[in-house]
């Protein structure tokens, strides 16, 4: 049986989503709506608006790929014509009120909600899930991620591919950091408390470009988030990872570099071993997109659980939220 899918949104990123419900077994892109027709897809039908183009097409699944502002009523559209699951990028909705209305507007009608969060499915955070379920690093302590996107700098910065990032007033936790929100969370369970201290470095950006934030977990495992936009890292492609992770256990320690690969290193030793090479993988990062709606594909069809449901990220933001607050009063701020 093929699952329809239409996309709401022709923008930047949206091509990483048509790339990949193109390429996936079983699936059949059947249509996209934006506001500039002429930006959709030459090979499926197009729309200027979300309504026409349920109604003609009677997709399975809406994959939402617009600005926050457009999510909530979009999600009450579709959850009226009756697809089957709806996807929806992050950041998720305007605000956590909205995002609040738009989980109960889904649970109400009974279709699935799953926020477009992928960095969870990049490979390297996968294949760290089934090391530290293994206790391959033994009792984890802490985590570090240095986001070095190394494309902040100058008053050009992001003009050549996402323009818009300039103008927001939060950047770097509300569009970037939340990312390490939901990953930290998929690796070491629920957060408990936040410290924030964050900064502005480039004049023509609006929001934060800078800063450090660290998380603290039941039984007292840390993570630090520590991201500045205008340095970088070794990386043939900044894109890939973004940055640079190390996962420290009483065992041994886990790292990922900027190409993609993680190595482990057993406590005491010198040498690391390669556990996921380096690879030149198709669509974004990893192809963690692909993952993710692969993932949504199969869950739909099997009944199994997703992953990401917009109830469950409520809490993604608000750790965002608290994180703001802290960096605000100077002070750690426990959820």
């Amino acid at each position: 049986m093929t699952t329809r899918v239409a996309i709401l949104g022709a923008g930047y990123f949206s091509r990483f989503h048509t790339e990949s419900w193109q390429r996936m077994e079983g699936v059949q892109l059947v249509a996209q709506a934006d506001l500039n027709p002429s930006n959709c897809l030459s090979s499926v039908e197009s729309f200027d608006s979300l309504a026409p183009m349920l109604e003609a097409t009677r997709p399975d699944i809406l994959d939402i790929a617009i600005p926050p502002s457009g999510h909530l009523d979009a999600i009450r559209l579709a959850c009226e014509t009756g697809v089957r699951a709806i996807i929806c990028q992050k950041p998720f909705c305007a605000d956590l009120k909205e995002a609040t209305i738009a989980s109960q507007v889904a649970k109400d009608a009974a279709i699935p909600l799953i926020v477009h969060e992928n960095f969870r499915f990049q490979p390297w955070y996968r294949k760290a899930s089934d090391l530290l379920q293994n206790g391959a690093l033994g009792e984890v302590q802490q985590v570090t991620f240095r986001l070095r996107t190394g494309d902040g700098q100058g008053p050009d910065a992001y003009l050549d591919r996402q323009p818009y990032f300039q103008k927001m007033p939060r950047l770097l936790i509300h569009e970037t950091a939340v990312h390490w929100v939901d990953t930290f969370r998929y690796l070491l369970g629920p957060i408990r408390d936040v410290y924030a201290d964050l900064r502005s470095l480039n004049p023509v950006v609006a929001g934060e470009d800078a800063g450090h934030v660290i998380f603290g977990f039941e039984g007292g495992v840390r993570a630090l988030f520590d991201g500045n936009r205008h340095l970088d890292h070794a990386a043939e492609n900044h894109r890939m990872t973004l940055g640079e992770a190390l996962i420290e256990g009483t065992r041994g320690t886990l790292e990922l570099t900027g190409d993609g690969a993680l190595w482990q290193r057993d406590f005491g030793a010198v040498e690391r071993l390669c556990v996921l090479p380096a690879q030149n993988w198709p669509g974004f990062a990893g192809d963690c997109v692909h993952a993710l709606q692969s993932h949504v594909v199969s869950a739909l069809r099997s009944g199994a659980a997703f992953e990401n449901l917009a109830a469950d990220y409520l809490r993604v933001i608000e750790v965002e939220e608290a994180i703001y607050r802290s960096a605000e009063i100077h002070a750690r701020v426990t959820l």
